[in-house]
Parts: structure tokens; C-alpha cells; sequence
């Protein structure tokens, strides 16, 4: 598309308004503070913080397990179906007033089977609030189970079994957590058994994590998709192959200021990934502890690098390239993309 000329001061309109899909949004890292102090009074479930101001300045995080640790108590308060109902539609509610078309959610059902929260209960929540976002909002939303890496590949073929009964719900599954001291490798026959049973497959790597990860979620985990992926820019011949074979990176910018990948936002990689032509997409990752959601991603990082138009085009297009839809969807949420475009000249 030959882009129209856009005034500097309407950017950070466009970014707001134009469609876009998010691919890699953590749903129990939407869990805001004032949700979390609700569900603890309706559950009775105590809290180690006295008020929301005391937990809102917990979140200065040092790495991904410092963030991680407040990240698995605040799920906590987490009980019954209406809890994760409640959670999901507060995200989708948000993502649909941000023009966001299609989402697909990761959730951690180990941090709640280890609570003893059943399986049944946490995906007949989040799936109800799918179809109630898709009948009130228009917005498209899938369900991806994740593997919590600092846990055993037994545990994941454990909880792949105990999902396998609402495998209607779910699209696909992703690996998540702590990343460094757990390559992929570790989870190589659990994902082998997900791709037999038809399941998309994607993971974090590269976050943290050194090239070497990547490589291992391509070639061992046979992933379709890498979220995070930022460390790639460190080898060349990984680089290549990523552009060349259009494999897609999730970026979570804010997330990686927050947790210390990028000291500064003005020094993320965003555009450099896009310069060599990499499916680069923007997402928000744990909103609710990073400070924002995807439009912050998009207008922060843009305010931060100096992105322009352009990219903020090739940014959403690679949403919907990434995404795991029909070909029909894709070329309407192309289409309702270029429009919006258009109407800025």
C-alpha cells in the first residue's frame, strides 16, 4: 500500500486507531490491582499487601523472576469460573476500545492446578468470555495453553492430558516462565505430541534467553511462532532465517524495559528487526504489571525510537500475517486496516 502523507501530530492517533491483533498477551498479567483486592474480598483470600497503592509499588521488577514471583501471588485470588469470566472480559473489554481485532491469549493452568483450581474451571471462564466478547465487541479471541518451563516435561504432558477434554477451547500451546536454565529441548516430546494432535505451537525465547533458544524453539520444538525473540539481532544467520522463512516474533516492548532487556525503550531493537525483515509484531505481554497496554506499547516505543507511519503499517499488517486465522479474515482485517490508513490522508 502506498501510505498517505501524515502529519507528525496525528501518529500517536493513527496508532491508537488503527486495527491490529495482539499475539502475545499473558491473561493472568491483565490482572489489575483494583481486580485483584476485589477478587480477594468476594473469595476471602488474604493478601500480603495492605492497600493497592502498597502492591501497585511492588512492581519494580530487576529481571523476569522478580516480576514472575508477584506475577504467580497475585493469581492467587483466582478461584471460580466468574473470577476467570471476570479477568478475561476486563482484558477484552480494553483490547476492543483499542481497536483490536483479534486476540490470542496465553493462560498458565498449572498456576492454578497447583492451587488445586480445575482445569474445567479455568478454560470454561476464559472461553465463556471469548464468545461473550465476540457477540458484544465484534473481537475475535483464541485460547493458547502454555507450559510452565521451570516445571518438568512430565507436568506438561500431565496438564496437556487434563486439557485434552476441552481441547475445543484452546487453539494451540506456548511455553512460558522462567526462561534462562530451561532451553526449549527440555519440553521436545510434549510439543511433539501437541503437533500430532493438530495444535499450534509457539514459545518464548530469546527474551532473556541467548539465540541458541530460538534455534532449539524452531528446529526441536517445531514452533510456528517466537515470542520475545529480541536476542535474535545477536546472530546473523538466525536473522536470515527469520526473515526468509517468515517466522513471526511477538515483541513486548514495555515488558522489555520493565524487566531490564532494553534499559532504556529508546534503545529497543523494534525497528532494527523490521529493517531486516522480520515479521516483527508489538504487544503488550502483562500489561497490568508493565504499565500498559497495546496502544502504550505502540504510542510509548514510537515517542521513544522515532517509528514513523510506515512502520506502524507493517506493524499491524504483521499482526494479522502472524495470526492463526483463515485466509478470508486475514484479507478483511487487511482491508479494514488500509482503510483506516486511507482516511488519514
Amino acid at each position: 500500500m502506498l501510505l498517505p502523507p501524515i502529519a507528525p501530530g496525528r501518529l500517536f492517533e493513527l496508532l491508537r486507531r488503527m486495527p491490529k491483533a495482539e499475539l502475545h498477551i499473558h491473561i493472568e498479567g491483565s490482572l489489575e490491582p483494583e481486580l485483584i483486592f476485589a477478587l480477594a474480598a468476594r473469595n476471602g483470600v488474604p493478601l500480603p499487601y495492605a492497600d493497592i497503592q502498597s502492591l501497585r509499588r511492588a512492581y519494580a521488577f530487576s529481571d523476569l523472576q522478580s516480576f514472575l514471583d508477584i506475577y504467580y501471588a497475585g493469581a492467587s485470588v483466582l478461584v471460580y469460573e466468574q473470577d476467570f469470566f471476570d479477568l478475561a472480559m476486563a482484558y477484552l473489554q480494553r483490547a476492543a476500545a483499542e481497536h483490536v481485532l483479534h486476540a490470542e491469549i496465553f493462560f498458565d493452568p498449572q498456576t492454578h492446578t497447583a492451587r488445586g483450581i480445575s482445569l474445567e474451571t479455568v478454560l470454561k471462564g476464559l472461553h465463556r468470555a471469548c464468545l461473550e466478547a465476540r457477540a458484544r465487541f465484534g473481537l475475535s479471541a483464541k485460547l493458547i495453553l502454555c507450559f510452565l518451563r521451570h516445571l518438568s516435561e512430565a507436568d506438561a504432558f500431565a496438564t496437556l492430558e487434563q486439557a485434552l477434554p476441552w481441547r475445543e477451547y484452546f487453539i494451540g500451546v506456548g511455553l512460558d516462565s522462567s526462561e534462562l536454565g530451561h532451553p526449549p529441548e527440555k519440553f521436545a516430546r510434549v510439543f511433539a505430541r501437541c503437533g500430532e494432535l493438530g495444535l499450534h505451537r509457539v514459545a518464548h525465547a530469546g527474551e532473556e534467553g541467548p539465540p541458541s533458544y530460538i534455534w532449539g524453539a524452531l528446529d526441536i520444538l517445531g514452533v510456528e511462532r517466537i515470542d520475545h525473540g529480541v536476542q535474535a539481532i545477536q546472530d546473523r544467520t538466525l536473522m536470515q532465517r527469520l526473515a526468509e522463512s517468515r517466522v513471526p516474533l511477538t515483541v513486548c516492548p514495555l515488558s522489555n524495559q520493565k524487566l531490564c532487556v532494553f534499559p532504556d525503550l529508546a534503545q529497543h531493537n523494534l525497528g532494527a528487526l523490521l529493517e531486516r525483515g522480520l515479521v516483527a509484531t508489538v504487544n503488550s505481554d502483562d500489561p497490568a504489571y508493565f504499565g500498559g497496554y497495546l496502544n502504550e506499547n505502540f504510542t510509548q516505543t514510537f515517542a521513544a525510537t522515532g517509528l514513523g507511519p510506515a512502520q506502524a503499517y507493517q506493524l499491524a499488517r504483521n499482526s494479522f500475517e502472524a495470526s492463526f486465522i483463515d485466509a478470508a479474515c486475514r484479507r478483511s482485517y487487511f482491508e479494514q486496516l488500509d482503510a483506516v490508513f486511507e482516511s488519514f490522508r
